[in-house]
């Protein structure tokens, strides 16, 4: 029974091991190719200001909506503010909105219009292949060679297409290029920070290291632009899967096309502010990405034009998710080790555990360091909040393992949008992300705990930090979900008893008069 157990667990904690210990590999890459990132961070020339419109492409700039009646006017505003010749971009509106956000961004759209800026207001009567479906259909119409694409919580600066246009003219088999994501809220809270240091570490070390080293990477979904060539020659945008931007970006690169990444141009824009709207996002981005390895990996794995490094890394990059998985194994399987295998064995399960588990801390470590001092950042930011990070990791895994076997099931699901706060002043005011109670996280918490107490009775004090890492995860998802969901239930409360009192107050006759006061 022991030596099964022993097996299963050093199983789990070898493949879990083995995608932390990609980032170091990332890592290394970023300093071996040093040299080309500051090449790629240099870019080509940006157009100068006001540039003549001879000899540039047409563009065409599509803003997918679905319900951003919080966020929908600043990004109408931004893009208006773009600077590129007026004759030469069309701006397309894709607005599937079910609510107020319609006639707001229709009549916002208008008054832009109306000052010679050509701005389209495109609504479909369903959302059939929700935003790839909205994408696909302004396609057909659009007048540009080149698409930029941004989600309604972008502000994409001025120069974005005077930085990202040359790109295309100096290589005509480039097919898409990728900008930074900025944070508009990245200090609003600790859950902001670990966002934002998520994110930093995909497009300053991941995509750096990809674009460097010309291995395949991923458009982002929002902040960059397409080739209109590339898009059709790559079978045009897809549905069948939640993750449309991974995609066509593995099917366009493997049709032949270049892609390119620009660190220097940022495009800021809203991190979720409340844990529920987070979980949402990742668990559309892990399902979406099983999804999407489902669909292609068979094809990237055997396609004979590409190098091995690069279906090496087309691997790492659409299974990452496999992780969550192998995480709740392992806190499952943490107390009957600690409570059924020998102590020999014990020992054994330490020695061997500790340095993998310092290594592959150690490269997340160097991995998020490295994502923070691209930016300018100190190393200090990010060793601050990896502690929270792992934590957070850890409590998300229940809600995204379920995300990986949705995905391994169905090629279909709904497309759920990220709530936006938008100028209001708190999160979730206008728009809230579904959420069950987390029953799943409390009870590994609970269970979790358990371990924490055995690893101090039967004297394991190395396994105690690895029990409480999963404790605290756990709990802590827990607790803001939790919290989270009683404060929504306590607001609806107040709103109906608000609601109540009104209709019973409209609900009172109006007093009658006496006779004597009538005749007076």
């Amino acid at each position: 029974m022991h030596i099964a157990l022993c097996v299963a667990y050093f199983t789990v904690l070898a493949l879990l091991s083995m995608y932390g210990l990609h980032r170091s590999h990332l890592v290394i890459t970023c300093l071996r190719l040093a040299k080309k990132l500051r090449a790629m961070k240099a870019g080509v020339p940006a157009l100068p200001e006001n540039a003549a419109a001879e000899g540039l492409p047409h563009v065409t700039i599509q803003l997918p909506l679905y319900n951003e009646a919080t966020v929908a006017a600043r990004l109408l505003d931004a893009v208006a503010a773009i600077d590129y010749p007026r004759e030469l971009l069309e701006v397309q509106v894709l607005d599937d909105s079910t609510d107020e956000t319609r006639m707001m961004v229709r009549d916002h759209v208008r008054r832009i219009a109306e000052t010679g800026f050509d701005m389209q207001y495109i609504h479909r009567v369903d959302r059939t292949g929700y935003k790839a479906g909205a994408l696909d259909a302004g396609l057909t119409v659009a007048k540009g060679e080149l698409i930029a694409i941004f989600d309604a919580d972008f502000i994409p600066q001025p120069d974005f297409l005077r930085s990202l246009v040359p790109q295309f003219l100096a290589d005509p088999k480039i097919g898409m290029v990728q900008a930074r994501w900025g944070h508009l809220n990245r200090d609003v809270s600790l859950l902001t920070r670990v966002q934002a240091l998520m994110l930093d570490g995909h497009h300053l070390v991941e995509n750096r290291a990809r674009a460097a080293a010309g291995w395949l990477f991923n458009f982002s979904g929002t902040g960059g632009m397409w080739r209109r060539e590339a898009i059709r020659d790559a079978g045009g945008w897809e549905h069948d899967t939640l993750t449309e931007d991974l995609d066509l970006s593995y099917r366009a690169q493997m049709a032949g096309w270049k892609f390119a990444y620009r660190e220097d141009v940022v495009t800021p824009a809203e991190l979720p502010e409340d844990v529920s709207a987070f979980r949402a996002q990742q668990f559309r981005w892990a399902k979406g990405t099983v999804q999407t390895s489902r669909k292609l990996m068979k094809r990237l794995l055997t396609a004979s034009h590409l190098t091995v490094m690069q279906r090496i890394e087309g691997f790492f990059h659409m299974t990452p998710h496999f992780a969550y998985p192998l995480m709740v194994l392992l806190s499952v399987l943490l107390l009957p080790a600690l409570l059924l295998m020998p102590a020999t064995d014990i020992r054994m399960m330490v020695l061997i555990d500790l340095p993998l588990c310092a290594g592959t801390t150690g490269s997340l470590a160097a991995f998020y360091a490295m994502a923070m001092t691209a930016q300018g950042r100190t190393r200090r930011d990010a060793l601050r909040n990896l502690p929270a990070l792992l934590a957070m990791g850890a409590g998300l895994a229940p809600h995204l393992t379920k995300a990986v076997i949705e995905g391994l099931r169905t090629m279909s699901g709904e497309f759920v949008r990220t709530p936006k706060a938008g100028d209001i002043v708190k999160a979730g005011q206008r728009y809230h992300a579904r959420a069950d109670l987390p029953m799943t996280e409390i009870f590994l918490c609970a269970y979790s705990f358990v371990s924490v107490v055995a690893s101090l009775k039967t004297g394991h004090w190395f396994a105690m930090p690895f029990a409480m890492l999963f404790t605290f995860g756990y709990g802590y998802v827990a607790l803001l979900v939790a919290t989270e969901q009683a404060a929504r239930r306590r607001a609806a409360l107040a709103a109906f008893e608000a609601g109540a009192s009104i209709s019973a107050l409209e609900s009172v006759p109006p007093p009658v008069a006496s006779e004597e006061e009538l005749a007076a």
